[in-house]
């Protein structure tokens, strides 16, 4: 069939708009109508080659639609459901067997390669490949046959505009807090960036009973939604100097958690030296491969401090997300703040205004599928 999608074709050149051919959906794949895609920084660093996904390729990993056709395989959902498409895993290695998904040690495989594990590609143009299956998925098209373990079932009632970002940096924030650093009560936790992963940390941080949150950023406008969210503290690290101020605020312990969404050495040195005994590092941020930081290692044996990195906030999508909406129903975790709407045909404009700090989080929304589909199709 044929489906408007937006290409990824050169190395930081603006996403095309194309028509694309979409092949068969597979036994093990489900075909989804998607309503609408967050854009994350992900998808930018890959359109950039800070990660070598093979271009020319349809990006997007944050999805949300409607199943319109299943594999004979398919077992986990029906035509008309409605899903949130998140990160592919294999299922079979001993991370995904211990329910550590976001650590498959198939990782990059099934998720950065733009291919199904056999090489192929749903998409393809007068004859050439297309990358495809960005994340198990590639929601910057109006259809795409994605891989069932990328698949997050949600009831019909929830707008699905809303939910799409979940699918990534929502719940990459917040599972970073709740399900690897998970405050002790009485701590402190500072978030070194305040886009939507870091916002979705602090909203998460306001949910567990640490006794200081303190947002990190260069923008005001952005601090102030920090704290609206749940921030008790903020420092603007253009202006001032982000350790004395940590340890000022802390009554010169440190902090005890820090969470870094910027992956920026500087940054993640400044959030290292600004850690209390024992505290804890985590790094959440995308960089390129090789990147390097200096990290003080005399005064730092006597702390005892850690440092990790986490993926996808270290979750199951299939639990999480929809706890993730459980929350959000009940008040207790807003992301729907951070939302600003895009039609499909502006993707760019989504993708600038989120890298310049306009827009939080960049949800672009499909217009009418049948403008890309034969009649045949609908038949």
């Amino acid at each position: 069939m044929k489906v408007a999608a937006a290409v990824a074709r050169e190395r930081g050149a603006p996403l095309q708009i194309a028509e694309l051919n979409l092949d068969d959906v597979r036994d093990d794949e489900v075909r989804v109508r998607f309503v609408a895609s967050g854009v994350c920084h992900t998808d930018a660093v890959v359109r950039d080659q800070m990660i070598p996904t093979p271009l020319p390729a349809v990006l997007g990993h944050e999805g949300a639609g409607i199943v319109e056709v299943i594999g004979v395989d398919v077992t986990t959902v029906q035509v008309g459901d409605h899903v949130v498409l998140s990160a592919n895993s294999c299922g079979i290695c001993r991370h995904c067997l211990s329910g550590d998904l976001a650590y498959c040690e198939q990782l990059f495989a099934r998720n950065f390669a733009a291919r199904r594990p056999d090489g192929s590609t749903p998409f393809s143009e007068d004859g050439l490949p297309i990358g495809g299956q960005f994340f198990g998925q590639s929601s910057f098209a109006q259809f795409a046959n994605v891989a069932e373990r990328s698949i997050v079932k949600v009831d019909k009632d929830i707008d699905l505009t809303l939910v799409a970002p979940l699918g990534c940096g929502m719940q990459t924030g917040a599972g970073a807090v709740l399900n690897e650093l998970r405050p002790k009560p009485g701590t402190t936790v500072a978030v070194f960036g305040t886009g939507a992963v870091g916002c979705a940390a602090i909203m998460a941080a306001a949910l567990s009973p640490c006794a200081q949150i303190i947002a990190i950023d260069i923008l005001d406008s952005r601090l102030d939604l920090a704290k609206s969210l749940g921030a008790t503290h903020t420092v603007n690290s253009r202006t001032e100097n982000v350790v004395d101020r940590l340890m000022a605020i802390t009554g010169g312990q440190g902090v005890n958690y820090a969470l870094d969404t910027t992956a920026i050495p500087g940054v993640l040195r400044s959030a290292a030296d600004s850690l209390a005994v024992r505290g804890t590092l985590a790094l959440v941020g995308s960089s390129r491969s090789g990147t390097e930081v200096h990290l003080e290692i005399g005064e730092s044996l006597n702390r005892g401090w850690t440092f990790k990195t986490i993926i996808q906030g270290s979750s199951v999508p299939q639990v999480f997300i929809p706890a993730l909406i459980d929350l959000w129903k009940l008040g207790k975790f807003p992301f729907d703040r951070l939302i600003k709407t895009y039609s499909f045909t502006d993707i760019n404009a989504a993708f600038l205004d989120s890298e310049n700090g306009t827009t939080v989080k960049p949800v672009v929304v499909y217009d009418d599928p049948a403008r890309f589909t034969t009649d045949e199709e609908h038949a």
